[in-house]
């Protein structure tokens, strides 16, 4: 799914996080060379590479905390890897925030600077390793559009209405889908050659998000694992999933798309 925290598609909180992962690790480097060859350059490098690592930390969490609240599908796999991702980076940040307020000891032995700088670096990797799990495997902040997708398009409606106008006639083109948001409910409307439909955007496997995915010839596939669809019954028409999606009915009226929702 496309960053909700991007320029121009491309997804911030990727582009911010090289910054403290390479000031962070740089602070372990340079604690070592300090501690190998006493010199009070390394130090205030070390110090200086801390601080920075610090605070470019924070940035990058914004659109992270963005893309968690808002990019990555609920109820997913990709939820509870976000949240260890998150939990993990949190941690990180709060021991080189101890580091930083010990290098103001001066009766602090380096080689416990060095401890705490290690178990930092070795959770950024953990982390990392997640947050690549996040983008390759789940595509979060990646918006794959195959050919005639069009852009991504996402609504939000807060009403309490059973029939909801939810856009006009001519919104898509045949195979191309939208996002809707519907009172925290994600709905996916799309257009197949035989005219709009309607459908959860939650895959019954894993909980990919369908709008992320390819709809052809009636059937709409999921981009984590492959489970296809059938979009006028919802049921499974290839693996791995094993429960069909919800469907719901859409009609036409003087231009306009009405979604009956329960």
């Amino acid at each position: 799914m496309r960053s909700k925290a991007n320029l121009k598609t491309h997804p911030l909180h990727t582009i911010l996080i090289a910054f403290p992962i390479s000031f962070l690790t740089g602070t372990l480097v340079f604690d070592v060379l300090r501690l190998l060859f006493p010199n009070e350059g390394f130090g205030q490098t070390a110090l200086y590479l801390n601080i920075a690592g610090i605070a470019c930390g924070l940035l990058a969490a914004i659109p992270g905390v963005i893309d968690y609240l808002h990019t990555v599908p609920p109820h997913s796999s990709a939820k509870q890897r976000a949240t260890k991702h998150a939990v993990t980076n949190v941690t990180v940040l709060l021991l080189f925030t101890v580091i930083y307020v010990l290098r103001k000891n001066d009766s602090i032995a380096i080689w416990l600077i060095i401890l705490i700088d290690l178990i930092g670096v070795t959770l950024l990797m953990i982390s990392g390793w997640l947050g690549g799990t996040l983008v390759y495997r789940n595509q979060i902040g990646v918006d794959i559009r195959y050919a005639n997708a069009g852009k991504w398009k996402e609504a939000y409606f807060d009403t309490a209405e059973k029939n909801i106008e939810i856009a006009k006639a001519d919104i898509l083109t045949v195979n191309q889908m939208m996002l809707l948001h519907l009172n925290g409910q994600r709905i996916v409307l799309g257009r197949t050659e035989t005219g709009y439909v309607a459908f959860d955007d939650r895959c019954s496997h894993k909980g990919g998000s369908l709008a992320g995915g390819s709809m052809i010839c009636g059937t709409v596939q999921c981009p984590w694992h492959g489970s296809q669809f059938k979009l006028d019954s919802g049921t499974v028409v290839a693996g791995p999933a094993k429960e069909n999606i919800s469907i719901y009915k859409v009609t036409e009226t003087e231009g306009k798309l009405f979604l009956e929702v329960n």
